[in-house]
């Protein structure tokens, strides 16, 4: 193990060679995805596939990691942030970009062990599990929201691990059809979601540890689908829906649901 790692030895004897060729997909490399990206690095994954399409803005340099003012000046894009980030710790890691919607790196994101998905929207969240769910792909997703309450605010969140025939987000409730019909009908509306650096950061740290958790044996047993995140009181939690849970999955039930449906054989007209 690399003096650099020492300090994590015991999270397994082989775990710097795991980390060193784990492959990462980060979708979305705002101030989630930033953090994510970042303690990826200080762990020592070694491949990455990157996708967003926007550049940093100045409404976003207040929680996006690595961002300057040169950036904000340049319009660089969040993805050669997250890139550069990643170099600054791993010289030699292994990046792959992809400056547009990550729908159309669909394709991209197929080889990787793990995704994570630091997306805004709850089709867009959804969409992007059930490509993962389609390649038996291990999916993270991290969501938070800032919302008035009584003349105050509450900040709160989650990080769901969905796995392949394992609950998903509507399983969990972490989506709902109430909540998509809500958003839907609020499109278009001015303003975005109230996001800060802090809670962030919280939700990503947690995202990373359940990924360590995944493919190393350092704690003996395996992550919890659903963590909760409670801003007001600096709390992180198992989800009190942990025990309600299916064992399985009935939304990504059938082989209906499995592999690339718009694959085509090459070369059959």
């Amino acid at each position: 193990m690399s003096q650099r790692l020492v300090r994590q030895q015991f999270l397994g004897r082989e775990s710097d060679g795991i980390f060193k060729e784990l492959h990462v997909g980060i979708v979305g490399l705002g101030g989630g995805g930033s953090h994510v990206a970042q303690q990826l690095a200080h762990v020592g994954i070694g491949r990455y596939t990157l996708v967003d399409n926007d550049n940093i803005e100045e409404s976003n340099s207040n929680r996006l990691i690595g961002g300057t003012n040169a950036d904000l000046q340049r319009q660089t894009s969040k993805c050669a942030i997250a890139a550069r980030q990643i170099r600054r710790l791993l010289p030699d890691a292994r990046i792959r970009q992809r400056r547009e919607l990550w729908q159309n790196a669909a394709e991209t994101l197929t080889d990787c062990d793990i995704i994570v998905g630091c997306l805004d929207t709850f089709d867009a969240r959804l969409q992007l599990e059930a490509m993962c769910r389609r390649s038996l792909i291990p999916y993270v997703d991290l969501g938070m929201d800032v919302v008035e309450a009584g003349g105050h605010y509450e900040i709160f969140g989650q990080v769901t691990l969905s796995l392949p025939e394992k609950p998903c987000l509507k399983c969990l409730n972490v989506i709902t059809e109430d909540w998509r019909a809500l958003e839907a009908a609020k499109y278009g509306a001015t303003g975005s979601r109230p996001q800060v650096v802090w809670s962030n950061g919280v939700l990503a740290s947690i995202a990373v540890g359940a990924i360590v958790q995944l493919v190393t044996p350092w704690h003996g047993s395996a992550p919890l689908p659903l963590l909760e995140y409670d801003g007001n009181q600096n709390t992180v939690s198992p989800s009190t829906m942990v025990p309600y849970i299916p064992p399985s999955c009935p939304h990504y039930a059938t082989l209906d649901n499995l592999g690339d449906p718009w694959f085509r054989v090459k070369g059959r007209k």
